[in-house]
């Protein structure tokens, strides 16, 4: 049920975020205690780790275990770059707008370059918008890394299960039992050693049994080690330092996003901060001589400050206060695959370890790619590792994992290095000059690479839960493998708006959208009716038995007429289907195509093919996963009977 209906088996009182107050099987006991056996065990409570945790903090009957080396919650977070796309999967955790009250908005970003007639001098030389027109109804914005942590724990403690981190953890050892039907993925196959290091128990060892065990635990990932892994790629020999300042500046652009090539100081970033008045500064530093290593440079606070001034020239800066400042020498690194299991064990064997995020992939801050990526590696494995502990898909969902998000890390890491040899470049003297770089050419990159920095670059090749693209002529702005671009609609019962996308929550549930032809929805001989009946019988044969009718596939209808002009009566019961234990109506699953102000109809939007209609299916993580005529139910039914289980 989302979290934005609720009453549906009896009235409650009080917060309806507070799931587990509603909650049958709820536990007001906060969960950060160590059991012998777990389900899932996550090691580290980054970006990545959270976006797990978060969503499987949301199911009951699976025990899920967050455990953490440090001694407390992040209270100082080093990333700040919020996506639309992190936006788009924050709302699908239900806490978007608490992300978009606090952050800064980045509405445009302007570059920088030398004076041709005082080259000693720096003068504005492009301003473009951030993000792309229609892209997207979310912003791309900045934000503390500390409260989007405080978010997701928010999520985890108001959760039916009211997961909290076990703080304090460091993982001693990891090692596969052997187990007697590794295809069954029934009995804890993963032993763990947890060594406390809490003044209260250092020292001691705590032995847990976990069927997964999830390392999102960093660069320095012991998860990873102990898969016999490595993060292999180069380094740029390229220093950079970076600092949160509360600074006085006559910099015209002190509070834009800003790029600043100068004539021979370096390069500076301008990110503006939260709350109005802090900057955060990424400051181009000396370079590094061949095996030379930042940690063996003397870089003070005072030495980027100074670096700063004189890359601003002939503008002022004052800083009154370093919030936070380090150093770091740009580099991408990569593992070869994101779970224990080699290409040949594949064949015959599932995955039951996986890292994440920092564990598995790092890069340079130059685009503010590495937490929002990360937290993407979480959404995409969290809601698979739910389907297969719930019984409801088979294990070789869980071979997708790796697969989709090596190859998302790879076109990072490529994307990355492009990027950071660009900020790194110093402006070109004359046509002539082969290594600067054009401040026009610079900023003609990033208007190309929008879509990327955006977030929404990322495209899923076919697989057992990503079909190929034979009917994309249906819906061409719904493209498969990609993230679900939303359009706003009307809802038929209440002739409120709202954004489709908005529905795909981080709960698990798959989604089918029925996109009626140009039919009379009402007439029982319609497209748009016989396909709902249609698909109605085969929801049913993978939804458990006493389950809501869209506990596993949440059907929802889309139709071309006024909401004036149809009687929600008249409507398919998989679209208005009765619920729980009172048998209420759920109201909020069917919704008219009209035009809302400033936006085309969505048929338009997306370019829906009117007279055809269409069948489109997104996964839980908000990923296009088929598109199917109205009338191809055994398709339908062959799409979901590939991976899921049908019940008994």
């Amino acid at each position: 049920m989302s979290v934005l209906q609720f009453n549906l088996n009896g009235f409650k009182p009080g917060d309806p975020h507070d799931l587990y107050r509603a909650h049958e099987q709820g536990n007001n006991t906060i969960q950060n205690n160590i059991p012998e056996e777990v389900d899932v065990l996550i090691v580290g409570s980054g970006p990545a780790g959270l976006a797990v945790a978060a969503q499987l903090s949301l199911f009951p009957n699976i025990t899920t275990r967050l455990v953490e080396q440090k001694a407390e919650r992040l209270t100082l977070g080093q990333a700040d770059g919020l996506q639309v796309r992190s936006i788009e999967m924050f709302e699908a955790y239900g806490f978007s707008e608490r992300v978009l009250k606090e952050a800064y908005y980045i509405n445009e970003t302007t570059f920088w370059k030398p004076d041709e007639k005082n080259p000693e001098h720096i003068i504005r030389s492009g301003r473009i918008n951030d993000i792309e027109d229609g892209l997207t109804e979310f912003p791309h914005v900045i934000l503390n890394q500390a409260r989007v942590h405080d978010f997701f724990l928010d999520v985890m403690l108001r959760s039916p299960t009211r997961l909290q981190p076990s703080y304090s953890r460091k993982l001693k050892q990891l090692a596969l039992l052997p187990a007697k039907d590794n295809s069954s993925q029934d009995t804890s196959t993963v032993q763990v050693q947890l060594e406390r290091t809490d003044p209260e128990h250092e020292g001691e060892v705590e032995n847990v049994r976990a069927r997964y065990v999830v390392g999102c635990d960093g660069a320095r990932s012991a998860a990873r080690q102990a898969l016999g892994l490595k993060l292999e790629g180069d380094s740029a020999n390229q220093a950079w330092g970076v600092m949160d300042v509360l600074a006085v500046s006559d910099f015209p652009d002190w509070r834009t996003k800003t790029a600043i090539h100068s004539a021979t100081q370096g390069s500076i970033v301008i990110i503006p901060r939260e709350g109005g008045y802090l900057v955060r500064l990424y400051i181009e530093l000396n370079k590094l001589s061949a095996n030379e290593r930042v940690s063996s440079k003397k870089f003070s606070a005072e030495k980027l400050i100074e670096t700063a001034k004189r890359i601003f020239h002939p503008y002022t800066l004052d800083v009154k206060e370093v919030v936070w400042h380090s150093v770091y020498e740009i580099g991408q690194r990569l593992c070869s695959r994101f779970d224990n299991l080699t290409a040949q064990q594949a064949e015959t064997e599932y995955p039951n370890i996986f890292i994440a995020g920092d564990a598995c992939h790092t890069h340079s801050p130059k685009a503010g790619q590495g937490m929002n990526v990360s937290m993407q590696d979480g959404f995409n494995l969290a809601w698979k590792l739910a389907s297969v502990l719930n019984g409801t898909a088979t294990p070789s969902i869980l071979h997708t994992y790796s697969t989709e998000r090596q190859k998302v890390a790879t076109d990072l890491i490529n994307f990355d290095r492009e990027i950071a040899s660009m900020f790194s470049a110093r402006p070109k003297k004359d046509a002539n000059d082969k290594e600067g770089i054009d401040p026009a050419e610079f900023q003609a990159f990033f208007v190309k690479q929008g879509i990327y920095m955006a977030g929404l670059g990322t495209a899923y090749a076919p697989s057992l839960i990503t079909a190929n693209p034979i009917h994309q002529d249906l819906a061409k702005g719904f493209p498969i493998g990609e993230r679900l671009h939303s359009a706003p609609v009307i809802r038929l019962a209440d002739a409120k708006p709202i954004q489709l996308g908005h529905i795909v929550k981080a709960d698990g549930r798959w989604r089918v959208f029925v996109f009626a032809s140009a039919e009379d929805p009402a007439s029982a001989t319609s497209s748009f009716q016989v396909a709902c009946k249609a698909i109605a019988e085969i929801v049913s044969k993978f939804t458990s038995v006493g389950a809501d009718v869209d506990s596993l596939i949440d059907v929802r209808g889309i139709v071309q007429q006024g909401h004036a002009s149809l009687n929600i009566n008249d409507m398919p019961a998989i679209v208005w289907p009765q619920k729980g234990k009172y048998g209420l109506r759920d109201y909020e699953k069917i919704f008219c195509a009209e035009a809302v102000v400033g936006c085309k109809d969505i048929f338009t939007a997306r370019d829906i093919d009117r007279q055809k209609g269409c069948v489109l299916v997104v996964r839980p993580d908000q990923y296009v996963a088929n598109i199917l005529p109205l009338h191809d139910h055994g398709g339908l039914e062959n799409f979901f009977g590939g991976f899921m289980r049908a019940r008994a």
